[in-house]
């Protein structure tokens, strides 16, 4: 279980961040990473949303490589059992798969953050036919299969924090959308849901 989740997060990071992001930058000459370090509530946000990610993949270091470090990190061990562990490693991977194919139906308009200077098409096909936030849909799927697959006071702190910073970002995405797409976008989410 170490190896798969040290190999997980290095294929999750780098299929549906790093891949997507590359990829898109090359197809249209623009730079898809759009979180900077302005004082506002977006940039706060995806800063806080590294610092998530940055402690989620120290954990997954620390359970595979230092098992008497990760010990001290409050283990909640009634919810250490086989059949959590099966869950969560079955949602882990729903989620990569759901996030690579919501990366696909992307395409052009794939980035991470809030793109003020490039309008982007509105994508509603493929899985944004049943959820207008797929790739959220997928991170918080994947946080909570880390947390039921080490579940810890650590793990919990980054699902609960993981949740609020996404909820966040998605709210001032719409509020972004809904400026940038007007009609079309507010018709789009009266016929599709936030999350499923």
């Amino acid at each position: 279980m170490k190896l798969f989740l040290l190999i997980y997060f290095l294929l999750f990071f780098g299929l549906a961040m790093i891949l997507p992001t590359y990829r898109t930058w090359k197809s249209t000459g623009v730079n898809p990473y759009k979180l900077g370090s302005a004082d506002n509530a977006h940039d706060y946000i995806g800063k806080n949303f590294r610092l998530v990610m940055l402690l989620l993949f120290a954990i997954v270091i620390l359970y595979t490589f230092f098992p008497n470090i990760y010990s001290v990190l409050l283990p909640i061990s009634f919810l250490t059992n086989n059949i959590l562990i099966i869950i969560g490693t079955v949602l882990l991977l729903i989620a990569l798969i759901w996030v690579l194919i919501a990366q696909s139906h992307m395409q052009k308009s794939w980035r991470i953050g809030i793109d003020e200077d490039v309008k982007t098409d509105l994508v509603q096909t493929g899985l944004f036919k049943i959820s207008r936030n797929p790739i959220f849909l997928g991170m918080r799927i994947m946080l909570l299969g880390l947390f039921l697959i080490i579940p810890n006071a650590i793990t919990l702190a980054i699902l609960i924090t993981g949740e609020l910073l996404i909820q966040i970002q998605v709210r001032l995405e719409e509020e972004f959308l809904t400026r940038t797409h007007g009609n079309s976008y507010l018709v789009y989410q009266k016929q599709v849901r936030r999350w499923l």
